[in-house]
């Protein structure tokens, strides 16, 4: 319920901050596009250490009140009028959502037992598309009014959600912070002088190639559908179906993908399909470049499926990472970690996946699944890495 009406508020916004920023708040595309990357730097500088309030003062604590802040915050939008205030509002959103997303993940890892860690997220993240297709259905109402007062209320609508969600959270069992087979006060003595999780090397790599594996989403939102309308002769119309069938198979099968995804090695077996898909997608997309009619348009729908394989597969194999290789005494800490790794790991994407494919065309998508499978193998021994320096922190404290 909590993933629902959380992406359902979500996705109202997202739906319609294009109209809102550009129609209600008065900014060019160019200056919105500045406002999200100054955002994006912050956030990048900051993702870690808002990730240690969820071990200072407590996931649910930490999740609940940032829930809260958010909620507020899109008030706010109804007073933002220019650039400065713009990216003043951007910025403070983006730290409060990220500071959420970290006390979330790590609530989530000390609530559910070891065996159901992996099945639980994707549980959650087949909810929360279910909530992104609702929240994007009652924004496209409110944008299908061409109204200015109906889309301000846009930001009031996913407030008004949000708040509920915030409820909803503060209402949610209490976890103790703690390892299996440990007492919360022991975990708390071991955790003294373990280091920060900057520190395990294993762990940094390894989320940094997780981001790469996870460029997927830019084949997936940005590089097929301008493949489509710019080098095939595949109908635009085509795009629709793409994406509903994304939000559909995302819906359906990600639990299936995650079913017995448990251990290090079984995580790096699901990346290693993700990774297969991903090689295969760019494989069939680049033929359709001298395809036609009918042929052009199954061979694009057939990619974009293979694309969301590896979206389903990566996810489930970066959730059991993630959940067997942090620090149990440092949860928060080690989300935020794997938000500064994602973020270094997939940043560059876009605009090299989008020169690679449109400018270089065959050669290009061929790198394109070279880097891939370059990330899936390094991948294998940056877990292991930071397998080892869990095990090496923990010695003392077994002593």
């Amino acid at each position: 319920m909590q993933s629902v009406l959380s992406a359902f508020g979500d996705g109202v916004f997202l739906t319609g901050s294009a109209v809102f920023f550009t129609q209600i708040v008065g900014l060019s595309a160019s200056q919105v596009g500045l406002g999200l990357s100054a955002a994006g730097v912050v956030t990048f500088a900051l993702a870690v250490p808002l990730g240690k309030l969820s071990d200072r003062f407590g996931a649910k604590r930490v999740w609940a009140l940032s829930s809260l802040v958010e909620a507020l915050l899109y008030l706010v939008w109804l007073a933002v009028g220019g650039m400065a205030t713009f990216v003043a509002m951007l910025v403070a959103l983006e730290l409060v959502v990220t500071t959420s997303r970290s006390a979330r993940n790590a609530y989530r890892f000390d609530l559910f037992p070891r065996e159901e860690r992996v099945s639980s997220s994707a549980y959650f993240r087949a909810a929360r598309n279910v909530g992104y297709t609702l929240g994007a259905l009652l924004a496209g109402v409110a944008l299908a009014t061409n109204s200015d007062s109906v889309v301000r209320m846009v930001p009031v609508a996913t407030a008004t959600l949000l708040l509920l969600n915030a409820t909803l959270v503060s209402r949610l069992p209490r976890v103790a912070h703690h390892a299996d087979g440990e007492s919360p006060l022991e975990t708390v003595a071991h955790s003294e002088g373990r280091g920060s999780a900057l520190r395990n090397r294993g762990y940094v790599a390894m989320s940094i190639l997780d981001g790469v594996l996870a460029t997927h989403q830019v084949l997936l939102n940005v590089v097929i559908p301008l493949w489509l309308v710019e080098e095939t002769d595949a109908p635009r119309v085509l795009l629709a179906w793409l994406f509903g069938t994304n939000t559909v198979i995302a819906v359906l099968f990600q639990v299936v993908a995650a079913r017995g995804v448990v251990t290090v090695a079984d995580s790096l077996r699901a990346q290693r399909r993700g990774a297969f898909f991903f090689v295969l997608s760019c494989g069939i997309v680049l033929v359709t470049h001298d395809t036609v009619g009918w042929v052009t348009i199954v061979l694009v729908w057939v990619g974009h499926v293979t694309v969301t394989g590896a979206e389903l597969f990566n996810s489930a194999g970066d959730w059991g990472l993630q959940a067997e290789l942090s620090d149990p005494a440092r949860r928060g800490e080690y989300q935020g970690v794997t938000q500064l790794g994602y973020t270094l790991g997939s940043v560059w994407a876009p605009a090299a996946y989008t020169f690679l494919a449109m400018q270089w065309g065959t050669p290009g998508w061929l790198l394109i699944a070279a880097i891939v499978l370059a990330a899936a193998v390094a991948i294998h021994p940056a877990a292991r890495a930071a397998e080892r320096h869990l095990a090496q922190v923990a010695e003392p404290a077994v002593e």
